[in-house]
């Protein structure tokens, strides 16, 4: 503006020097050559000085009326640009603003304004940092306008900024900063260009917590279908849990299958051991009325006497503050409670919560079916218990029928066991062999007594029937699901290495492994029985020489190898194996 005028101004002096030096050099010639007489002469002076005053002022009128219109198409041109530049910052679909050297806002165009939610003239002039910046941004944001404005910024930088509208709630903004230069070069503020990316990264942080969601509900189907140990499963459930909401600790109380009391069952993140007391009726405290109502109960600080956690003395010292209790059920019924303890405030929002419930849902169905496996479990052993009862009463009774001693078949099956063992029978093959060693003589229930009670000896005939026996064990056991594994003694412990037992006459390796090792324990203990009544037993030396002399004939040397191996601390005269 100043130029313009100095401009307009040199130029009209210009013009005026020139006419005047003109009117100077021309007027006196015209005079003297229009008149002689001197009175005339300063009459006409006078005229011609009026003259050169009127003529100067029209001149001048002229000059200063041309600039004035010049200037006045000027400035309308100016204003035009100004208003084309106003309506193009207008309609941008960004922010645009520039900020002096001294951080205040020098210009901010209407998107702007929509964004902070105020008038223009309320923006202009403030300091753009302490107003529109939250404060936990602003250290980070005027560095770099500072390092801008300095010229260590280069041409331009991005960054991700939030500012503060009207109401109180950031707006996520992603900027593009740029120096401002005056005339001479120098750096005058700063240009910044912002796009409200708000609902951008509000989706975001949805689609990243929707993607959190599906990644613990995964963790926990796995959790749900990799064990059935419900310490184990316990143990994952807080640890994700601690790690969704971020609390500082959580623990879960189950409720007692006998009593209508919730007991302490696992914890995570807690400083002492207090929590693990914990023992309340259903109903009593917090979590046994979240139990008992079957809702989920908040509580903002537990410091507040009135809260009504009535277990401060267990978390002594652990200076929690928010606290949350959520029911487990499952199947209708209520299987515990979870609780989330936390040493800060803790707000969780509407989503949130229904998340922590749907959790609590999925821990519960985890609860309930490690509880009904771990039922499940005691029943087969029980089961089990009983099966193994039943057969060890069968084979007391058939001890009892027989001529021999009612513990015969407790020592032979104890002996098979060790032999199998032993030879590297594996444990699940160790069942079977021990129910088959008890039951090896199972069959001679179809025998009558007249033949098995014979002190004589027995006719071709009663010998054929005894002979029967294995096979009506045979008969008896292959119907029973549990028992067919173990038919190999009681149906082939007659048979002998050679192929000539009884009843199908099997040979060598033909015969089961575990037949031939109950035919070892079985000969033993016929032969060295203190309390037979139809033979003196033999002392373990020689009972040892008649297993020697029975290898290879009647029974599997390899197995006698290894039994005599067991038993060379009876019979160590004699080199094992020697008869083989």
């Amino acid at each position: 503006m100043e130029r313009r005028t100095l401009r307009s101004v040199a130029h009209i002096t210009a013009w005026y020097a020139l006419f005047g030096g003109l009117w100077i050099a021309v007027s006196d010639r015209v005079l003297e050559t229009l008149a002689v007489d001197p009175h005339r002469i300063t009459v006409l002076q006078t005229y011609k000085g009026w003259a050169f005053v009127a003529v100067s002022a029209l001149l001048i009128a002229f000059l200063i009326g041309r600039e004035l219109r010049e200037r006045g198409r000027v400035e309308r041109r100016l204003q035009g640009e100004q208003e084309r530049a106003r309506m193009y910052l207008d309609v941008a679909g960004v922010i645009l603003l520039v900020m002096g050297r001294d951080e205040r806002v020098t210009l901010i165009n209407r998107k702007g304004v929509e964004v902070l939610g105020l008038p223009e003239k309320e923006i202009a002039e403030r300091n753009w940092f302490d107003t529109f910046v939250p404060e936990r941004a602003r250290v980070e944001a005027r560095a770099l306008f500072r390092r801008l404005v300095a010229g260590e910024g280069g041409a331009g930088q991005a960054a991700e900024s939030p500012v503060l509208s009207k109401d109180g709630r950031e707006r996520s903004i992603a900027w593009y900063h740029a120096p401002v230069r005056d005339g001479a070069g120098g750096i005058s503020g700063v240009l910044s260009s912002g796009e409200d990316v708000t609902g951008r990264r509000r989706t975001e942080e949805q689609a990243a917590c929707r993607l959190d969601q599906l990644a613990t509900i995964h963790a926990m189907d796995l959790m749900i279908t990799s064990t059935q140990d419900l310490r184990v499963i316990l143990k994952q459930f807080l640890d994700l849990v601690i790690a969704r909401f971020r609390v500082d600790a959580s623990d879960v109380l189950l409720v007692n299958r006998h009593a209508p009391t919730l007991e302490f069952a696992a914890e995570a993140g807690f400083r002492s051991a207090g929590i693990r007391r914990s023992a309340l009726r259903i109903g009593e405290g917090l979590a046994g009325k979240a139990a008992l109502e079957r809702k989920a109960i908040s509580v903002p600080d537990l410091r507040d006497p009135g809260s009504g956690f009535l277990r401060t003395h267990l978390v002594e010292g652990e200076e929690f503050v928010a606290y949350y209790a959520v029911p487990l059920v499952a199947k209708g019924v209520v299987k515990g409670v979870l609780e989330l303890m936390h040493r800060t405030p803790l707000h969780l929002d509407r989503e949130q919560e229904d998340f922590l419930a749907s959790m609590a849902s999925q821990a519960a169905i985890a609860i309930d079916n490690a509880t009904l496996f771990d039922e499940i479990q005691r029943s087969n052993i029980d089961l089990l218990l009983a099966y193994d009862a039943t057969l060890e009463g069968w084979a007391r009774a058939l001890d009892l029928r027989d001529r021999v001693t009612e513990r015969h078949t407790e020592r032979v099956s104890e002996m098979t066991v060790s032999i199998a063992r032993a030879m590297g029978a594996r444990e699940e093959e160790i069942v079977h062999i021990r129910r088959g060693a008890l039951l090896h003589d199972i069959g001679k229930i179809g025998i009558p007594d007249s033949i098995l009670r014979k002190e004589g000896t027995l006719t071709a005939e009663e010998r054929a029937d005894m002979q029967r026996h294995p096979v009506l064990a045979f008969e008896m056991l292959r119907h029973i699901t549990y028992l067919r594994p173990a038919l190999d003694i009681p149906y082939c412990h007659h048979e002998k290495w050679d192929g000539s037992g009884y009843p199908r006459g099997l040979k060598g390796e033909q015969i089961p492994l575990a037949a031939r090792i109950f035919a070892v324990a079985d000969i033993w203990d016929a032969i060295v029985a203190t309390d037979r009544t139809y033979r003196s037993p033999l002392s373990r030396g020689e009972a040892c020489e008649h297993i020697r002399g029975l290898s290879g004939t009647h029974l599997d040397p390899k197995v006698v190898d290894v039994f005599l191996g067991m038993e060379e601390r009876v019979c160590p005269h004699t080199p094992i194996g020697a008869a083989s």
